[in-house]
């Protein structure tokens, strides 16, 4: 007896306190915390600025002198530097981007040094043999009193030592003195460059990242000092801006900020057609006509005009200058305040310039502050330049160029209306809600291409948008995992830029608006995030919590597999199993239930049958004579935890639409049954219908199965 207890003892061990090993919570649905940085009092918990939100300010004084005949651009700026953190400053750091194009430039050892195998030998040389050298010559830098200050130069990034250290509160000034040579982006590339027109020998000149800027310094990473290897974009301050330009007399110029000189540079019927284009709502006015651009064309000036131009509280500046514009404005009502949209563009760039690209300005201005806020600045520049795409403060580059005899087809004029609104959009990210886009592309790239659907779809109704709907993603979705990164990866990282920082993230706040919160909640909740930031430097927890915040939704899921995993979408039915549940009536009326019996239809049973053979239901209504029951097991062969969107389609081909949440994955990501009930039998069940879940395997989404393709599905819709 006593061996006998002491064996059992042994045994329980084993037995009845036998676990699993332990693991880690690999939960779909648990909270991002890992992945965040830890709230603190100027990025809080809510994803809104703290109350010891600070940030650096950095003004600039410029005299700027574009040499045409040279194509040359000098520049001297004396820089004053605010230090509102808390910290004390040892150095600054400043950005040099034009030394990308240095002909020592690390971009060039860093690139991949295999030659197309169809190459031409010009080509070939400007390429491999005689790259164009176009970085900063530094002339000087100087503190306010003209001693020299200490410097390194670090590729494209330049620390300035400081005679002192720069406590909280401080201010610094210095001066420096560059110049650069412009490069020719239509031959080398680039952002920023001259166009040249070999027919009449003029030039077209957008001028941007041509003067060292400072780098952002904030307490989430202390400098942004990564340096630029010609992908990922900019962290920038915010400042006030005084640059004076100096271009050839017969020049054309517009860029960021008030033209203070207006007066002096506009001849008296340019500043009478402005007058008029500024009280014009509806039809742009042209204010240099192609007519006048032609004569000048013929006949290069040596003399010189300096314009004036004064921004306040913007994060970079930008200007464009060509004797070839033509110029045409018109005013925009943005809720009682006028702004002005500018358009600059060649000969060469006409009709459909003329015809469509201020229009475009216009519903993108409008669309965007519908969304976000009111566009705070006084005016915003279209400028036409080939192949180009490109954005800054009030200020953007912009493609779409018809044949030589004026014609054009209706994708160029789509492109080039997509590329204005894009452009113009950006103005609100990140020129106005300031992340950082060398780290996260997709907080400006995404959520502009997500509101440049919106515009698009104001500009015409079903107006064939390249990103946002669904389906449009499926294809990079559904590619090579190998060659497919996470949205929160750097630009300078991503294989296929524009699907993974443009159209992914675009595509995922659609789904995010209208299957996952709804429009009312989303779009209040986007509002919300935007007008926090206006001005500010937002992180993508910033976004992420001000989301949730003003929704009371819980989203990490959504985040976590949207932005942090390449996982994709694909949701099946498994199986169905109908039963009938057939209902009859005894003669006091009351209604009867057979549950899962294989009675057919129509039958009439007396109660003494059912109390005898069946379980049954006094108290079920009356009318109901069928009830049929459908119990569907769902499957998930994908990763991303997504609602179901579910039609179920009757007999009588009458249907009904149903989408259940997120939170069916809940306990099983995996498998996840539901019963449905109606009064008429089923004919089909199908998942996502119109395309609105990104789910890249439609084959498993009907019952009962049926083949077809996914283009059919599309002609379909």
């Amino acid at each position: 007896m006593t061996t006998l207890r002491y064996l059992l003892l042994l045994l329980l061990p084993f037995s009845i306190f036998a676990q699993e090993k332990a693991h880690y919570d690999t939960h779909k649905f648990r909270q991002l915390l890992q992945e965040l940085a830890t709230p603190n009092s100027e990025h809080t918990a809510s994803g809104a600025p703290g109350h010891d939100y600070k940030q650096q300010q950095v003004d600039y004084v410029m005299e700027i002198v574009l040499n045409e005949a040279e194509n040359k651009l000098t520049g001297t700026e004396t820089i004053t530097y605010h230090n509102n953190s808390d910290d004390t400053l040892d150095y600054l750091w400043v950005q040099l981007d034009q030394n990308k194009r240095s002909k020592n430039s690390k971009s060039q050892l860093k690139s991949n040094g295999a030659a197309p195998t169809l190459l031409s030998p010009k080509d070939f040389t400007k390429q491999f043999i005689n790259p164009f050298d176009g970085g900063f010559n530094i002339i000087s830098v100087l503190d306010s009193d003209q001693n020299e200050l200490k410097y390194q130069i670090n590729y494209t990034m330049m620390r300035i030592n400081l005679p002192r250290p720069l406590k909280s509160g401080e201010s610094f000034v210095f001066s420096i003195q560059w110049w650069y040579q412009i490069n020719n982006f239509v031959e080398f590339g680039g952002r920023s460059g001259f166009e040249h027109f070999p027919k009449d020998g003029n030039n077209l000149y957008i001028i941007a990242q041509f003067f060292p800027r400072l780098a952002v310094y904030n307490n989430i990473e202390g400098w942004q000092n990564q340096q630029f290897w010609g992908r990922s974009e900019w962290a920038l301050e915010f400042g006030n801006y005084q640059v004076s330009i100096t271009v050839p007399a017969d020049h054309i110029l517009d860029g960021t900020g008030v033209l203070t000189n207006r007066k002096e540079v506009f001849s008296s019927k340019q500043l009478k057609r402005y007058k008029k284009a500024q009280k014009s709502y509806t039809t742009p006015v042209i204010i240099t006509t192609q007519e006048e651009v032609l004569k000048k064309e013929k006949i290069v000036t040596t003399q010189t005009k300096t314009w004036k131009l004064k921004a306040t509280n913007v994060r970079d500046f930008a200007f464009a200058s060509s004797r070839k514009f033509i110029f045409d404005a018109m005013a925009v009502d943005i809720n009682g305040k006028r702004v002005m949209a500018h358009s600059l563009y060649p000969k060469e760039g006409n009709p459909l310039w003329e015809q469509y690209s201020t229009k475009s300005i216009k519903v993108a201005l409008e669309t965007y502050s519908d969304y976000t806020f009111d566009y705070p600045y006084h005016k915003a520049i279209s400028i036409h330049a080939k192949n180009q795409g490109m954005e800054y403060p009030m200020i953007c580059w912009n493609r779409g160029r018809p044949n030589e005899d004026g014609s054009y087809s209706t994708r160029t004029k789509q492109k080039m209306i997509s590329v204005i609104i894009h452009e113009v959009g950006h103005n609100f990210f990140p020129m106005i809600v300031n992340s950082d886009e060398r780290q996260w592309t997709w907080m400006d790239e995404g959520l502009n291409s997500f509101l440049q659907y919106f515009a698009e779809q104001n500009w015409e109704k079903g107006y064939p948008a390249k990103r946002g709907p669904a389906y449009k993603i499926v294809g990079y979705m559904q590619g090579d995992q190998s060659k497919i990164v996470p949205i929160m990866s750097k630009a300078d990282d991503s294989y296929q830029f524009g699907s993974n920082a443009y159209a992914k993230p675009a595509t995922a706040l659609h789904i995010l608006r209208n299957l996952v919160m709804g429009p009312a909640l989303f779009d209040h909740a986007f509002k919300t995030y935007s007008k926090r930031w206006m001005f500010k430097h937002p992180t993508p927890a910033d976004f992420f919590r001000t989301m949730e915040d003003a929704s009371a939704m819980d989203l990490d899921w959504f985040w976590r597999g949207w932005f942090y995993t390449t996982d994709v979408v694909d949701i099946g039915i498994e199986s169905v199993t109908s039963y009938a549940f057939v209902i009859a009536k005894n003669k006091t009326n009351n209604a009867i239930q057979i549950n899962r019996k294989k009675i057919k239809f129509g039958d009439v049973v007396d109660e003494t049958t059912l109390a005898s053979n069946y379980n049954y239901d006094h108290n079920l209504p009356t009318n109901t004579l069928a009830n049929y029951a459908y119990e569907v097991a769902f499957t998930k062969p994908g990763g991303l935890i997504m609602p179901i969107i579910v039609q179920y389609i009757f007999t009588d081909n009458t249907s009904e639409r149903i989408v259940y949440p997120a939170e069916v994955w809940r306990k099983n990501e995996f498998k996840f049954k539901k019963t449905y009930t109606s009064h008429k039998p089923l004919k089909q069940i199908v998942i996502d219908p119109d395309l609105e879940s990104a789910d890249i395997d439609t084959s498993n989404n009907y019952w009962p199965v049926q083949k077809t393709t996914r283009f059919e599905r599309f002609k379909k819709k």
